[in-house]
């Protein structure tokens, strides 16, 4: 994916050196621009310090999960609406969603299960709840060959603090299943301070995940 770039969004800073040190505006990006632009940035030589303006907290945890992933050392703060994240080049790579795992025993599979709603199945909601909680209890079946558990759209209320599904979650990523939920979705229903499971994601590494399955099973 392109991204046109204004002038304003990136400014470039040499330090002594030739270490680059690079500002980037990333608020008002949809998701996944601000991953995006990151990822622009240091690929270009020398770009070893990166400092990434945001408007939301969904964006923050996106980018430094990501520079992470990348070897860089991440802090973050926040100045009145404006989340800042500082990343230095460390080399000390941080294991993310967007890796398939180093090793997979003959046999075993790499399965992404998508799911869209907090409800399975179209018609009365008392029974898709029911028939979701089933579900997920009983994705433990799958065993190792379970590799993520994506949560989008509505999907993404099984992660908070009142999920039905709490408990359940929680195992399986205990046990090492990447558990995930869509930032933007989380933003959009104001649910970002009430996720209790998984980390907030983007939908590069959505795409990622599904590329790099061996099958995706999408619930909705």
């Amino acid at each position: 994916m392109a991204l046109s770039l204004k002038t304003e969004q990136i400014s470039f800073r040499f330090h002594r050196g030739f270490t680059m040190s690079t500002t980037i505006d990333a608020c008002g990006l949809p998701c996944p621009g601000p991953v995006l632009l990151a990822k622009d940035a240091i690929e270009q030589p020398g770009n070893d310090q990166l400092t990434i303006l945001l408007d939301n907290q969904a964006s923050e945890e996106n980018v430094s999960r990501f520079l992470q992933s990348q070897g860089f050392q991440v802090e973050t703060g926040k100045r009145g609406e404006i989340f800042e994240v500082r990343a230095t080049r460390s080399g000390e790579f941080v294991a993310s969603s967007l890796t398939a795992p180093d090793k997979q025993e003959a046999g075993e599979q790499k399965i992404v299960v998508m799911i869209t709603s907090e409800y399975l199945g179209a018609g009365d909601k008392l029974l898709g709840e029911k028939l979701m909680i089933s579900f997920i209890k009983t994705l433990k079946e799958m065993g190792p060959d379970l590799w993520q558990l994506i949560f989008v759209n509505g999907g993404v209320k099984l992660t908070l603090a009142s999920s039905p599904v709490l408990r359940e979650l929680q195992e399986y990523e205990r046990a090492g299943t990447i558990v995930l939920a869509c930032g933007t979705c989380l933003e959009h229903f104001g649910l970002m301070p009430e996720k209790e499971v998984g980390s907030a994601t983007n939908m590069l590494d959505i795409v990622s995940a599904t590329q790099l399955a061996d099958k995706v099973i999408t619930i909705s």
